[in-house]
């Protein structure tokens, strides 16, 4: 729809014009939706119902899990709407709501993924001043920092996305409102802010991966000298879960968001982005109760 010149919402074509496509992917997109609900809401309880996870690591675990949630819930009800009723429409107010959502918790879920790996580094290879460090304060204060700094960093770019020109068309080819397509839909210069964003992009990835990687080549350097196997393999037990989700989560993101030029809403791209945004969300909850010892005793008792 059109007032004059100014764009007042949006179209979101979805995955596929099938009819029959889309009651498929309404299937799927239901179960994963229920899937990362259960996954991430059965962590979460179990981390707060059980005093033994009363720990650093578990606390950060309830509140990456809680993370996970909020970031489903900006994309996946609203594609899970429009799959039923037809509707594909969303205001100029909803698109950026679900744009700006999308990145601050995204940014916010790596920012985390490094603090988590930090804690296990500190764990493993210096336990005894570990427990000095990582105190109930300063860890709520490292979570709060995961936060202020993702609103820090989109809030230039996202100020100025607000501020741009949309004089039509009005149609995004994608299931969410994806940065790519929408800049093309505006009617000026959207070189500033593809810039900025890429810069973003490249230190957030990048900058969490490099800690995540100095504190995993010190850990496995650490366990390796260790000479008690017992002690070995409890070690490496409170690291594989995380190491597992770190691999799935860089791997898909990496090759998402640091890309050569693309057009932006093409068939690959939503490919990508629906295997990032849904299937590793379903996969990184049961990669923690699955890997992970203490809460699979947890969820015996």
């Amino acid at each position: 729809e059109m007032n004059q010149t100014t764009v007042v919402e949006f179209i979101l074509l979805g995955l596929t014009s099938d009819h029959f496509l889309e009651i498929i992917l309404f299937t799927i997109l239901f179960v994963a939706f229920l899937l990362i609900l259960l996954g991430n809401i059965t962590v979460i309880t179990i981390t707060l119902m059980d005093q033994s996870l009363y720990t650093p690591m578990y606390f950060f675990l309830r509140n990456f899990s809680f993370m996970e949630i909020l970031f489903t819930s900006t994309f996946m009800p609203r594609a899970l709407y429009s799959l039923l009723t037809g509707q594909k429409a969303i205001s100029f107010s909803g698109c950026f709501l679900q744009l700006s959502f999308f990145f601050v918790l995204g940014i916010c879920t790596f920012l985390h993924v490094a603090v988590m790996s930090y804690d296990r580094y500190l764990a493993i290879c210096h336990p005894l001043r570990y427990t000095t460090f990582m105190n109930d304060r300063f860890c709520l204060q490292l979570v709060l920092g995961c936060w202020v700094m993702s609103l820090f960093l989109m809030f230039s770019p996202l100020t100025i996305i607000l501020h741009l020109p949309f004089c039509g068309p009005n149609v995004i080819n994608h299931f969410y409102c994806a940065l790519a397509p929408l800049l093309q839909l505006s009617c000026t210069d959207t070189g500033l802010v593809e810039k900025i964003m890429l810069a973003i992009s490249v230190l957030i990835l990048l900058g969490t991966l490099s800690v995540t990687a100095f504190s995993y080549t010190c850990i496995i350097y650490t366990v390796i000298h260790i000479q008690s196997s017992a002690s070995r393999k409890k070690a490496f037990s409170t690291c594989s879960a995380h190491l597992v989700l770190v691999t799935v989560l860089y791997s898909s993101s990496i090759f998402r968001y640091i890309r050569p030029s693309q057009q932006g809403g093409r068939g690959f791209d939503k490919v990508v982005s629906f295997l990032h945004c849904v299937i590793t969300q379903v996969c990184n909850p049961y990669i923690y109760t699955l890997q992970n010892e203490q809460v699979k005793r947890a969820l015996k008792d």
